[in-house]
């Protein structure tokens, strides 16, 4: 999977001297929080609705509405812009893409490719990425257990609950809160297998097992 995959492709822009105002009724209309700053084709910063929302307290703290409505429609986007801005290209990786989104606290990424903006790609759709990946909108059953961190490891995982009349969906594997040496897996299975075979069998092999039936 990679960021073309997942990114929006119609990208909403604004340019820096278009109005705070102007962003904002964009960001309304359209149902957005982030919105790339563009001129002539070339990516110049990036706006979002959490930058408007920290300038408008410190710099209109004593106005009323009327008076904050005229500062926000004169305040140019290029006063309130980020632009340092993190970016990435469409055939990275979506967890790379992920991962810069965590790592710098940020909500979105302009997607660049021949220094133009092709797409932009945010949390809302690394959130559909892993309710893709994990299944989890198909139903069935979730397995998850610790394993030794081994060659073959996972697939003895999967080879018992196939054995007990199971098929897989997903498979997802992390080292998070796993003692070292060892890792966690996560299967989603479907069908009307033998859950008492598995859990007994599952239990006297690994560790950690847990079965939610779907």
């Amino acid at each position: 999977m990679f960021v073309s995959d997942w990114m929006t492709k119609k990208v909403i822009t604004i340019t820096p001297d278009d109005s705070v105002s102007a962003a904002v009724k964009l960001m309304k209309e359209k149902k957005i929080k982030h919105i790339p700053v563009v001129r002539d084709e070339k990516l110049k910063g990036i706006i979002s609705d959490r930058d408007i929302r920290e300038f408008s307290p410190s710099k209109a703290t004593s106005l009323d509405v009327y008076e904050l409505h005229y500062l926000l429609a004169t305040t140019k986007v290029k006063e309130m812009m980020k632009s340092k801005v993190f970016t990435i290209s469409p055939d990275s990786p979506i967890e790379e893409a992920a991962m810069r989104m965590f790592d710098n606290s940020i909500g979105s990424l302009p997607v660049i490719q021949n220094n133009k903006v092709v797409g932009i790609i945010s949390d809302r759709d690394i959130f559909r990425v892993l309710v893709d990946i994990t299944g989890v909108r198909h139903g069935g059953h979730r397995v998850s257990v610790t394993v030794e961190d081994r060659p073959g490891s996972v697939r003895e995982v999967a080879d018992i609950i196939r054995k007990h009349g199971f098929s897989l969906q997903s498979v997802l594997t992390s080292y998070e809160k796993a003692a070292k040496g060892y890792r966690n897996v996560v299967i989603r299975c479907n069908g009307e297998g033998k859950f008492g075979a598995l859990r007994a069998e599952l239990m006297g092999t690994f560790v950690g097992v847990r079965i939610d039936k779907g």
